[in-house]
């Protein structure tokens, strides 16, 4: 982005420099005549250049989560009231386990205890969760982006080697040698975490391609941000897997920012579910801050694929707490903004709704949360005393 940005500065400065130096060659009659056409064109630019703010989008017009498809139909149903207790509990211990173990990672890798790039989703816990508990791990399978620590999760990866691997010891998923972007586990079908943005998805296609081909009922969920929409493999991809009605669920979690950049700034599809319409894929959005809401359409959603294979594209609304990474501010939004998004929170919600349906009380909560406070704590002292990779595996597991 900044090369390309660089890149047009100069020809902007070569053509300036090229249409003064026209200008200035002629005689004065000739100069009078160029210098105004040149004003009137600066003046143009200027009039014509949208003003570039920070303000987020208004709550009101983006929490808009209304169901709309696009095409063909999926039977909804309300799985998680036939979901049991056990379940439920097991889910919001989850995104319980997600929220303190990214709370950790933040606060490791202020102390540089944590290398590289650190992207946290905290905040997104819903999406992770309730997307992924939909999923028969057996024969489905999970690619994300990035900010893949709650994914790893979901899908089974143990705490302690999720955290050796962002201390870079061989007992973490990746051997150390990935970090907090490349979280993989073949055992667990979490096929990455990736660190370049939209290079999952083509990725997915291709395991999407696989199952099919090899006649397995599986089907192939694929998170990316709302930044990764205007990527081209986004499109060729979603091309491709409706021309062949792959078993694949691509799912845009929509925090509202690429990197710093607000969605409405980037986008010109204000519902970016709809984005499959030229490819006739089903697509419908989604309160990510919501776990039942965000459940229920999932699991209908894979049901509905795992009989009838096609590709569907899910946008589910939610937000991060903190910035785009661990060296990101966040100085283009504001703390009511943040404040306002804490409102809604994903696990207080939950846990609101438990305990009005009388599934859990304040007492059970809270001792959810020592129990789950004690494993991080755990996990993170215990990974930090594992081992370094070895210097052999330097040249391991390397293709080309």
């Amino acid at each position: 982005m900044y090369v390309m940005a660089t890149c047009f500065a100069m020809i902007y400065l070569t053509l300036m420099n090229s249409s003064l130096n026209s200008v200035f060659s002629t005689d004065s009659v000739s100069f009078n005549m160029r210098l105004s056409q040149k004003e009137k064109v600066v003046s143009d630019i200027k009039s014509n250049t949208p003003v570039l703010n920070s303000v987020a989008p208004k709550t009101k017009k983006t929490r808009d989560t209304t169901v709309k498809k696009i095409a063909g139909s999926i039977e909804y149903k309300d799985f998680a009231k036939k979901a049991s207790r056990n379940f439920l509990l097991s889910q919001l211990r989850l995104m319980m386990r997600i929220r303190k173990l990214e709370d950790k990672a933040g606060y490791d890798y202020r102390l540089r205890k944590i290398g590289g790039f650190c992207h946290l989703c905290a905040g997104q816990e819903a999406v992770c969760a309730a997307t992924i508990g939909a999923l028969d791990l057996t024969k489905d399978y999970v690619l994300t982006s990035y900010r893949d620590h709650g994914h790893a999760l979901a899908c089974g990866i143990s705490t302690r080697s999720i955290f050796a691997e962002l201390y870079g010891k061989a007992e973490g998923c990746s051997k150390g040698k990935g970090g907090s972007m490349h979280l993989f586990s073949v055992e667990n079908n979490f096929l990455g975490g990736n660190g370049i943005v939209g290079a999952q998805i083509p990725i997915a296609t291709g395991v999407a391609f696989a199952q099919k081909y090899k006649n397995v009922a599986g089907v192939t969920l694929c998170y990316f941000g709302d930044g990764a929409l205007q990527q081209g493999a986004f499109h060729e991809s979603l091309n491709l897997s409706k021309l062949w009605n792959l078993p694949v669920i691509y799912v845009i979690e929509n925090n509202y920012y690429g990197m710093g950049t607000a969605v409405q700034r980037a986008s010109s599809v204000e519902d970016l579910y709809t984005a499959g319409s030229p490819y006739q894929i089903e697509g419908c959005g989604v309160n990510g801050m919501d776990f039942y809401e965000t459940y229920n359409y999932f699991a209908s959603i894979v049901a509905s694929v795992r009989k009838n294979p096609r590709p569907v594209l899910v946008e589910a609304k939610t937000y991060r707490y903190y910035g785009h990474s661990m060296s990101d501010p966040a100085n283009y939004r504001s703390k009511k903004e943040l404040d306002d998004f804490k409102e809604k929170d994903p696990i207080f919600s939950m846990k609101k709704k438990m305990i009005k349906d009388k599934q859990l009380t304040e007492n059970e909560f809270k001792a959810m949360e020592k129990e789950t406070a004690e494993e991080i704590k755990k996990a993170q002292e215990e990974a930090s005393k594992s081992h370094d990779p070895k210097l052999e595996e330097l040249y391991t597991d390397v293709i080309a």
